[in-house]
């Protein structure tokens, strides 16, 4: 039922979802909001940390994107906005008490951290791996809309693994 609840709820937000402006301040709010319904839902804050931390790193690749078109000379201008774009979601949530609940750890780190850092590894993983089939296949793509299938498919996986290894500490599970 929570799945149902969940996948109706993303496709619901697809269709009546209006223009994104992927820098704002409303974008920390609706994760927090997100991350409070998704708790409601039931599911992992683990899980929901792999999510925010692809936001946070495709924010940040736009805003570098859109700095350079503005000829901002920026150096490791996609490393500077990620870090902005994380001080900008993680500190939010420290703050309003959501991030550092005790009880709430997998492996003796904050779900939502660790999430997180997953999160960021996978979608840079999926951004690499579209790079390098691309490099190899003449500058084509070998499925439509590869650069968005790629780190999407990178954290479904991330989360799947997550949600396999979130197990009492001894258990062989993971």
């Amino acid at each position: 039922m929570k799945i149902l609840l969940t996948l109706s709820f993303f496709f619901l937000s697809l269709i009546l979802a209006p223009t994104a402006r992927a820098v704002c301040p409303l974008c920390t709010i609706a994760v927090a909001s997100g991350l409070g319904f998704s708790r409601w839902l039931g599911i992992d804050d683990s899980i929901m940390g792999v999510w925010i931390g692809g936001l946070i790193i495709s924010s940040g690749f736009w805003m570098a994107d859109w700095a350079s078109k503005k000829s901002w000379q920026i150096r490791h201008g996609k490393l500077v906005a990620s870090s902005l774009m994380f001080l900008l979601v993680i500190g939010p949530l420290y703050w309003s008490k959501i991030i550092g609940l005790s009880g709430n750890t997998l492996w003796g780190v904050d779900k939502i951290l660790l999430g997180t850092f997953f999160g960021l590894l996978a979608f840079l993983l999926g951004v690499k791996l579209d790079q390098f089939l691309r490099k190899y296949h003449e500058g084509k793509v070998y499925i439509y809309y590869q650069k968005v299938f790629l780190p999407v498919l990178s954290l479904t996986l991330t989360s799947f693994i997550l949600f396999l290894c979130d197990v009492p500490i001894g258990s062989t599970n993971c």
